[in-house]
């Protein structure tokens, strides 16, 4: 006769999986003996190994009982209906997998390659990491939700970097949300200037939409919260402008 520790350690599971197996009813408790103890026997320790085989093909302890019970046939309808969520499961798992893996390759998380190429250019000419992900955040939320719109503008977005001026602001709001050397007035001020030019400019074409390059870098400084941005926007009025995304133009700038 074997004691509660003894059992456990011949079926290879813990005491305390005995006594929970106890309590739903899937292990029968034994009587203890004139000294107090539980007793088992060699019936336990097979219902035991069975009820840890069963629980660890991944057979739910509420079916276990059912399983014991049932005859050939029935058990083989069981195992199969098992098997059948198990195939469900890892099916669902190596997704996951996969998923989990995307996130090792950083940009290309929910990402086109279109976009993932943008990204690595804004990199080459000196953008902080900061903006670039202030970037990345935006354009998954745009790749969601219009897909085949990347394809569109990509190819616009990388002619727009030919331009010293939107170069120079991303630089500018690279060093402000990096916190580097230099009078953040001052920096304010020129990118006010340049994004005050840029946005006359798509004023005069006809091509002033709240998906513009210029736009967008804005929203990337004001998603990180940035300390200036308020009196970035203010400068910005100052030049004749509101907004963040969609700037509109003021009837006349603030005095």
């Amino acid at each position: 006769m074997l004691t509660i520790g003894q059992l456990a350690a011949y079926a290879g599971v813990t005491v305390r999986a005995v006594r929970h197996y106890h309590q739903i009813g899937l292990l029968p408790e034994p009587e203890r003996d004139a000294s107090g103890y539980r007793r088992y026997g060699a019936t336990a320790v097979v219902s035991l190994i069975k009820i840890r085989t069963l629980a660890n093909a991944g057979v739910p302890l509420s079916q276990i009982g059912q399983m014991l019970e049932a005859d050939a046939s029935t058990f083989t309808e069981a195992v199969q209906r098992i098997d059948g969520h198990l195939r469900e499961e890892i099916g669902r798992l190596e997704a996951s997998r996969k998923q989990i893996a995307q996130l090792a390759s950083g940009d290309s998380l929910a990402l086109p390659p279109e976009v993932v190429a943008f990204l690595d250019r804004l990199r080459e000419i000196g953008v902080s990491e900061r903006v670039v992900e202030g970037e990345r955040d935006g354009w998954t939320l745009v790749a969601a939700r219009w897909p085949d719109y990347i394809r569109e503008v990509m190819p616009g977005k990388f002619t727009q970097l030919d331009d010293p001026r939107i170069v120079r602001l991303y630089r500018i709001l690279s060093e402000l949300l990096e916190g580097g050397a230099g009078d953040d007035d001052q920096r304010l001020e020129e990118a006010a200037d340049i994004l005050a030019g840029l946005a006359e400019q798509a004023y005069a074409s006809g091509k002033m939409t709240h998906h513009d390059l210029a736009f967008d870098l804005i929203d990337a400084l004001a998603a990180e919260s940035h300390p200036r941005s308020e009196r970035l926007l203010d400068l910005m009025r100052e030049r004749g402008w509101s907004g963040w995304t969609r700037p509109e133009r003021l009837a006349e700038p603030p005095g």
